[in-house]
């Protein structure tokens, strides 16, 4: 019967642990909607996490240790942890209010990281302290039960088994199909279901009424002193966490860094661990002495630790290869993404897993409790995301901080030896050898400009052949170009035009800092601009060598923390068309991120949250309209530019969801012509290219969006939905705006108030809704297009379709600057076919002067 009931703490270790992994990753997004995304708030969650269970386990273990109740203990932890969970779905809301108004929207480094740190470990505290000590009960109600005595390898394979399962189905199935809190109660119910019945199996006393058999006794030789054991435990946790934020930090570059990927990384790892752990279990009697075995084990970590980050520099072209040979699908990505990581992570954890086996039996048999075993480990654990993440990654790079990981466990080995040395010797010959594990990008005479490794992310800035810059973060996300200034300003100018008289306007999102910078060219305003990533902000000086001070000002904060923490109210704001995929962007398309936005406008401010369709599929596109228009009713969809391959759409609207004025428009258009540069070199010359922006009115926003899942804090479809199109493209950006176009409409009463006294006078309504059609029909044509040197060439696919535009709206002028640039070409060659175009020009916009100035100048030349 003992043996019985030692058989079930197995299936408890796992259940245990596909909750304990389930509400990391739960809690990790939780926190970061108060956190922000900012280095402490990222680091801040792990190490809180870690620093409980090895608080739970010192502080509980001894007790645990001496106590003739270890599964009534293991029972009350599981309860403590399910019904804390419970507790936190009420208490996280306010509580993390609390602390975000205690950080404040720019606190210095040192408060920053101890609100983050202090508050998220005391607010987990109760749950992950007894996370910490569910191990060491467990281990002591099985050496009591057992025959071989402590199980101490089996147990730990089964928690992390538990800890792969918790970590896929809660990322892959509990948080999309469920949400956070319907996933906590999920777990929470797990905790529960171990209670009981680790309370019904284990609930007796030990040694009362049953005593159960008597452990064989199995020779141990004594690996090292009680204190050389507890270092080797802290050393090899700092060590094993720290390779993995090593690791994770270069894939960042490869992978494209989607809340999958991150899972698949965890989960790889968890594998690795857990198959050590259990072979360690099978050969830890068949093996040698426990000193020669501890050093073995660490040559053979260090080993595969070198081999693993060898891997790293084939990792761009082992997943292109793989990708190319797979069928494309969002799976066979994914399987790239994980054959990445079995590379880097599996032998590295395998000897992890049989490592803190072996140190954790020893230590035991050597009189160390469990509990102060587990604190050891998870204390350096905890230490981790600090030392490699915030301090070597910057300092000295990740090729030389994962070298320094071989050589670390080359150095807890008690005695040198000829593998000590070679392998010192290959670590160093390698660190002078191997480039950098850093990849960027660069085309065919093309130069890096800058790089920098950041806490968080590598930035570049990479000039091609042509002068054209472009910043990219880790390689994989495009922040903006030199050659995307126009449509950048667009971005700024468009909102900036819709409102008054603003004042004080907040960007959310610096990226190249054109878009920023373009609003300043309004003498009257104030920007601040708000940016996540300190080299971000250095790498915008090359792209922005002037900036005027002090109407300009940069904040390194992340956005979302900043609007919810900031008291300051803004006339306009603005927000950065973030990739919706990326890792922590989903939460900035929330309706609580919207509401906050909300309350930082001013009365009568503008929002403008523009969207990259280059970077959405319809589905993920619907939620984030449906999040928004819950906020702003009357909110409203413009195009930043007319283009098809990179559409920007934007949702804009007034705080009070009111239309806006023609004749407020037409004064901005106005007053702008005197600035530094005037509104007419973006494109807006008129009322009409500002106003003809517009592609939906609310109604049919709401239309479009209203079957789709609302994107919230709690239930974040965004993040969710957005990887589908990014790994496995089905559409082409061009495909979905024209889709998107299809199914909204627009007309000038959903746009704009009345305008009377405008220069078309009754006209101007009919003006702009044919200035609708005609950029609809623009784009339209526009899907067929292929782009040439030869003017003729061009002029035969875009002549008939382009003046067709003209006859349905001669004020479309994006359609009228082509022809005139074409036929001013034209003329070296055919004056005559170039005065025909001209005079149809003519005729269909008298208004125009363009082509009656070139028809003068061709006169002019024939004489």
């Amino acid at each position: 019967m003992p043996m019985a009931r030692a058989s079930l703490a197995g299936p408890l270790m796992i259940a245990s642990g596909f909750a304990g992994l389930g509400y990391q990753i739960i809690w990790t997004q939780q926190s970061a909607l108060w956190l922000g995304h900012e280095s402490a708030a990222v680091l801040a969650t792990v190490a809180a996490f870690f620093g409980g269970l090895s608080a739970g386990a010192f502080a509980l273990g001894r007790r645990i240790e001496r106590s003739l109740w270890p599964g009534r203990w293991y029972a009350v932890c599981e309860l403590v942890i399910g019904l804390w969970s419970v507790v936190l779905a009420f208490v996280m809301a306010p509580a993390s209010e609390a602390l975000l108004a205690l950080t404040g929207a720019q606190p210095s480094v040192v408060w920053q990281w101890a609100i983050a740190f202090f508050g998220t470990f005391l607010l987990l505290l109760p749950a992950t302290a007894a996370m910490g000590a569910t191990l060491p009960a467990m281990e002591r109600v099985t050496a009591r039960l057992s025959t071989e005595g402590s199980r101490i390898a089996m147990l730990h394979a089964c928690n992390t088994l538990g800890a792969v399962l918790g970590v896929l189905v809660v990322a892959f199935w509990c948080v999309p199909a469920l949400g956070l809190a319907r996933s906590a109660a999920l777990c929470a119910l797990l905790n529960v279901v171990c209670a009981v019945a680790a309370w019904r199996a284990f609930g007796v006393p030990i040694g009362v009424s049953s005593p159960g058999p008597v452990p064989v006794p199995v020779p141990v030789l004594q690996t090292a002193s009680p204190s050389r054991m507890l270092v080797l435990l802290a050393a090899t946790g700092l060590l094993g966490i720290g390779y993995e934020v090593l690791v994770v930090r270069v894939l960042s570059q490869v992978a494209e860094n989607t809340v999958y990927t991150f899972a698949m990384l965890l989960a790889i790892y968890l594998i690795g661990s857990a198959l050590g752990a259990a072979a360690y279990q099978r050969w830890r009697r068949a093996v040698m002495a426990p000193r020669a075995l501890l050093d073995r084990l660490l040559w053979l970590l260090a080993a595969a630790c070198l081999l693993g980050s060898l891997s790293l520099w084939g990792a761009e072209a082992g997943k292109s290869m793989l990708v190319a040979r797979l069928d494309g699908s969002m799976t066979a990505a994914l399987t790239a993404e994980a054959a990445l990581a079995v590379a880097a992570f599996l032998l590295p954890t395998f000897a992890m897993g049989a490592l803190f086996s072996h140190l954790a039996c020893e230590a035991r048999a050597a009189g160390i409790g469990f509990g102060r075993v587990l604190a050891a480990n998870t204390l350096g654990a905890a230490a981790a995301p600090l030392v490699f993440g915030v301090a070597l990654v910057p300092a000295i790079g990740p090729k030389l901080a994962l070298l320094l990981v071989v050589a670390g466990y080359l150095a807890l080995s008690s005695r040198p030896s000829l593998a000590v040395w070679a392998g010192t010797a290959l670590a160093a010959v390698l660190a002078w050898v191997l480039p950098p594990l850093a990849f960027v990008d660069v085309p065919e005479g093309g130069r890096i400009v800058s790089y920098r490794e950041g806490a968080m992310a590598a930035v570049s800035v990479v000039e091609d052949a042509a002068g054209v810059l472009r910043l990219r973060i880790d390689n994989r996300q495009q922040e903006g170009s030199s050659a995307s200034a126009l449509a950048d300003g667009r971005q700024a100018l468009l909102p900036l035009l819709l409102h008054p008289a603003p004042r004080h306007a907040l960007f959310l999102g610096l990226g190249t800092g054109v878009t920023a910078l373009s609003a300043t060219l309004d003498p009257q305003l104030q920007v601040d601009a708000v940016e996540l990533l300190p080299e971000v902000i250095e790498a915008a000086a090359h792209f922005n060598a002037d900036a005027p001070e002090p109407r300009f000002r940069v904040i390194a904060a992340d956005a979302r923390r900043f609007v919810r923490a900031s008291k300051a109210r803004y006339d306009l704001i603005v927000s950065d068309n973030f990739h919706p995929a990326r890792s922590g962007s989903g939460a900035l398309y929330t309706v609580e991120h919207f509401r906050a936005v909300q309350d930082r406008l001013a009365d009568g401010g503008v929002f403008c949250q523009w969207l990259p369709l280059h970077q959405l599929d319809l589905p993920t596109l619907r939620s984030i309209v449906r999040a928004f228009m819950l906020v702003y009713p009357n909110g409203m969809a413009m195009l930043a530019t007319n283009s098809l391959e990179t559409p920007t759409l934007g949702l804009v609207s007034r705080r009070e969801g009111s239309r806006f004025s023609a004749e407020a428009g037409r004064a901005r258009l106005a007053a702008g012509a005197a600035w530094q540069r005037s509104p007419a070199a973006y494109g807006l010359a008129d009322e009409f290219a500002l106003f003809g922006s517009f592609v939906a009115g609310p109604r049919a926003l709401i239309r479009f969006a209203a079957a789709a899942p609302v994107n919230t804090d709690d239930h974040p479809v965004v993040a969710y939905l957005a990887p589908r199109i990014t790994y496995a493209p089905d559409s082409l950006p061009r495909d979905r705006v024209m889709d998107f176009l299809r199914e909204v409409e627009v007309t000038p009463s959903d746009i704009v108030e009345a305008a009377p006294g405008s220069e078309a006078g009754a006209e101007w309504p009919e003006r702009l809704a044919a200035y609708f059609a005609a950029r609809n029909r623009f784009l339209d044509v526009g899907r067929n297009v292929q782009a040439s040197p030869d003017v003729r060439t061009m002029l035969a696919q875009v002549r008939a379709p382009l003046l067709s535009v003209l006859r349905i709206s001669p004020d479309f002028r994006p359609a009228y600057d082509p022809l005139i640039a074409m036929a001013t070409a034209l003329a070296r060659t055919d004056p005559a076919g170039s005065r025909a175009l001209l005079d149809e020009l003519a005729r269909i916009q008298p208004r125009r002067t363009e082509a009656a100035s070139q028809l003068r100048e061709l006169d002019a030349a024939s004489r």
